[in-house]
């Protein structure tokens, strides 16, 4: 007979969240992004990837975290063809980007090597991608029985941990369903998880350009939905927020006019005859209602040069 044993929650140390990236990936919790194969999901978070570990702040973000270690498996692309090609153009420290060896044994998440891992490294992030490679071969990823007790391992040992964990996963081709029971597999899965993101395409017109909007947060308000560029001219790009909702995504009708490619556009008219002094662009930003960090991010994507004259700074548009 099992010995009884009862928690008061007046013996419950309160805590308050710590994020990676707030609001969309807190620390010690799981964070499921999803999408169709080939929309860029696996990039997004590889460009997150390359970011924290370099130590600089996510897309709005005002305050970086100092460089961290990431533990990334992937049971799809290749290290040396693919995962590290893909880092080191996104520009990662890939001295902090490491990779438990499953040439011995597969890796799953009840395997205790991951917690060994996360405490040997130091690891704030951990990527599994894709979901379904690592719950084991014997687990029925749509049988609700069977899922909740492993996605309950990998959830208590990121609270352990205080390791973000992030897990990679594709949608299903029902149309019309809520985004809810988009997701492959067992709802518990979004149950477990406590931000969710889900990343697609903004519409058929611009391929290039994507969205990732977050469809579920437990722990505060969503954020908004958060555009990139990836294409093979410029790579990939940050380009600020947009007002696209999750729906918007999963059927490809939605605008991308964030507050950053706005800024570009104003920035180009504002240089396109030479030099502008600093204070005339922040005044133009404060009226269009666009933040100095915005700007910041639209001058580093058109390649904008400050340079000071006398006790004033002066930005244009480089001449290479």
């Amino acid at each position: 007979m099992q010995n009884l044993k009862i928690i008061c929650m007046d013996s419950v140390q309160t805590e308050q969240v710590k994020w990676l990236w707030r609001p969309y990936i807190p620390l010690g919790k799981i964070t499921i992004v999803q999408g169709d194969p080939g929309e860029g999901k696996t990039t997004f978070v590889l460009a997150l990837v390359a970011a924290l570990t370099k130590g600089l702040p996510p897309p709005e973000m005002t305050e970086a975290l100092p460089p961290i270690n990431v533990i990334y498996q992937t049971a799809e692309d290749g290290l040396a063809d693919t995962i590290k090609p893909r880092l080191e153009s996104l520009g990662a420290d890939c001295s902090r980007v490491l990779v438990i060896d499953e040439s011995d044994r597969e890796l799953t998440m009840r395997d205790k090597r991951l917690e060994q891992a996360i405490k040997k490294t130091d690891a704030k992030l951990l990527v599994l991608d894709p979901i379904q490679a690592y719950l084991g071969g014997s687990v029925d990823m749509y049988r609700a029985n069977e899922v909740r007790p492993v996605i309950k391992q990998i959830g208590l040992m990121a609270e352990r941990t205080s390791c973000a964990v992030i897990m990679i996963g594709h949608i299903n081709k029902a149309q019309g369903q809520k985004s809810s029971y988009r997701g492959l597999g067992s709802i518990d899965f979004r149950a477990a998880a406590r931000s969710v993101l889900v990343v697609g395409r903004s519409n058929k017109d611009d391929p290039s350009i994507r969205i990732a909007a977050h469809d579920k947060s437990s722990l505060v308000s969503e954020g908004r939905s958060i555009v990139f560029e990836l294409s093979d001219e410029q790579g990939f790009v940050w380009r600020g927020y947009c007002d696209a909702t999750v729906d918007d995504v999963l059927s490809g009708s939605c605008g991308t006019q964030t507050k950053t490619a706005q800024m570009e556009s104003v920035l180009r008219e504002m240089l396109a005859g030479g030099s502008v002094a600093s204070d005339e662009i922040i005044s133009r930003a404060k009226e269009m209602g666009v933040s100095e960090r915005t700007v910041k991010i639209a001058k580093q994507n058109l390649g904008v040069k400050s340079t000071k004259i006398g006790d004033k700074w002066f930005a244009a548009l480089d001449a290479k």
